[in-house]
Formats: C-alpha cells, sequence, structure tokens
C-alpha cells in the first residue's frame, strides 16, 4: 500500500496529532487568553512551520537508514505503531489540562518553531509519521514532502482554533464529563488512524 492509498489515514492521523491537547496546544491556550489572536499569530505560523520542517528532516535522515537497513523500517513502524498506541491510551486517561503561566509577551515566530525540537509530543508524532506513513519502495522525498505538507495544512487551522478559542476550549476541557469524552474520541481516532498501516 501506497502513501496516496493512505492519504485519507494520514489526514485523520495529523489532523488528531496535532489538536489533542499538548505542550504547543496549552501554550496557545494561554497565550490566546493572554494576548488574543492577533499577538499569537507568530507563535501559530512557528508551529505549523517549525514541525513540518522537523518532520520533513526526520523523515530525510531516516530515510537513508531504511534504504541501507529494511528491516530497521519495518521494526520502526511497529515501534511507532505501539507508542501512538501508548499515546493514545494516555491521551484517553489524561486529566485536566494545567494552565501555564503567563508570559509577559508571546512567543515570536523563531521562538515557536524551535521549540519543537524540544518538544517530546513534535518528536514522537513526527518518528510515527515517518515510519508509519512511508513505504520501502516508495520515493522517500515525495512520501516525506507530502506528510509534511499535511502536517502544515493542518497544524495551521487546529493552532488556530486553540489560540482563538483559548478560553472557551480552556473551560470546555476543565468540565470533567466533556474532558473525558473529548480525550476518549480522539483517542479513538488516533488508534483508527493506524489501522491501515498495521493491516
Amino acid at each position: 500500500m501506497g502513501l496516496f492509498d493512505q492519504i485519507i489515514p494520514l489526514i485523520i492521523f495529523c489532523a488528531t496529532a496535532v489538536f489533542t491537547p499538548g505542550p504547543n496546544n496549552v501554550m496557545l491556550t494561554a497565550s490566546g487568553v493572554n494576548f488574543g489572536f492577533v499577538r499569537t499569530a507568530p507563535h501559530i505560523l512557528g508551529i505549523a512551520v517549525g514541525f513540518a520542517v522537523m518532520n520533513l528532516m526526520v523523515g530525510l535522515g531516516l530515510g537513508s537508514v531504511f534504504e541501507t537497513y529494511p528491516q530497521i523500517h519495518v521494526v520502526l513502524k511497529y515501534i511507532g505503531v505501539a507508542y501512538l498506541v501508548f499515546l493514545a491510551w494516555k491521551i484517553a486517561n489524561s486529566g485536566e489540562v494545567k494552565g501555564v503561566k503567563a508570559r509577559a509577551r508571546p512567543f515570536t515566530f523563531l521562538q515557536a518553531a524551535a521549540f519543537q525540537w524540544v518538544n517530546p509530543k513534535a518528536w514522537a508524532i513526527a518518528v510515527g509519521a515517518v515510519a508509519t506513513f512511508t513505504t520501502l519502495r516508495g520515493d522517500l522525498l515525495v512520501e516525506v514532502t507530502v506528510i509534511s505538507a499535511v502536517f502544515f495544512l493542518v497544524t495551521f487551522p487546529s493552532a488556530s482554533a486553540w489560540a482563538m478559542f483559548g478560553l472557551f476550549i480552556g473551560r470546555f476541557l476543565h468540565t470533567p464529563g466533556r474532558l473525558k469524552a473529548f480525550n476518549w474520541f480522539m483517542a479513538g481516532l488516533l488508534v483508527l488512524s493506524i489501522i491501515p498501516a498495521v493491516v
């Protein structure tokens, strides 16, 4: 199965991965509340561009290893799938999203882009996406570019939503019943998005 045969699962995976609560979204929510949407815009763009570039670089770096040792691709794919299932479990059972202390000013574009390289969730998602949605005989550059482009296309509106509706989303997620339902729904989507890769 090629990447383009998995484009819908890829979109679902990317959207689920970037929309679920994590360091980026917590900071965006706080920034949206404290600084408004316009002042948070560089932060939003920095995340979208920074993560897409990170994913591209991770993918191309892993590609040379995959070509030399194809068995590693298979092993890494299943490790990635296992970790993403674990991540789904963590999402489903996660508690209240913790707020962050207010900053004197919002993140700049470069600060937000650089943060992706120290964000453990970003690393897990990038490695998982490359291992799960690339193919051994496919054009690695094309596949990784498509994955990165999809990440950019879904990250920008997702990050915008977290910032624009920061106060509303924060209150919504602090309601125990709604938070639990939201987390289980997103965890379910995450698991569904990786089934084609396993099959």
